[in-house]
């Protein structure tokens, strides 16, 4: 943990998902993003776990997709690491709102981590909740992304070496 909001510029960054559950959740989240804004402002907005400990009251939290702190880990090959850090997500918001997450859309590295997200679920008895990054409606908004995407950055379509979300990035729906 860092004591500041920011860190330093050499320290990662990773995905949290934090959802409001009731008035004081939303009020907390609203004041972790300024703060994230305000003060741990590099190159994206940042909090720390102090920030989380001190207003995480009404919020719900997930591990988070690939780029979460426990996937990270893992995809590092480092599970105790990524054990440890689900184990201080669960200190910071209890068993009723922290959530290991899980998710299937066709990547490799998704299919690896999965058994082991569900091992630590189950190792420290928190729920798991199964999700999808959506980055755009449906499949066939995959292409107008990818040339928005190719804007943004400055790259051309045939450019292989540009970023490209793969296309299962859409919002399922119930079934």
């Amino acid at each position: 943990e860092r004591s500041t909001p920011g860190g330093n510029a050499g320290e990662a960054a990773f995905h949290l998902l934090l959802l409001a559950q009731d008035l004081e959740g939303y009020r907390n989240l609203v004041r972790l993003s300024s703060l994230a804004y305000r003060e741990g402002f590099y190159y994206k907005p940042r909090i720390d776990k102090a920030a989380l400990r001190q207003w995480n009251k009404g919020l719900i939290a997930t591990s988070a997709c690939l780029g979460g702190e426990v996937c990270s880990a893992l995809l590092r090959r480092d599970a105790r690491n990524a054990r440890l850090v689900a184990e201080t997500y669960l200190d910071i918001f209890g068993p009723d709102r922290f959530y290991i997450e899980v998710q299937k859309q066709g990547l490799k590295e998704q299919d690896d981590v999965n058994p082991e997200l569900v091992q630590i679920a189950r190792r420290l008895g928190v729920g798991l909740v199964a999700t999808n990054d959506v980055h755009f409606l449906t499949r066939e908004d995959h292409e107008p992304h990818d040339i928005l995407c190719c804007i943004s950055l400055n790259r051309q379509i045939t450019d292989e070496k540009r970023l490209k979300y793969p296309s299962e990035l859409y919002l399922k729906s119930p079934q």
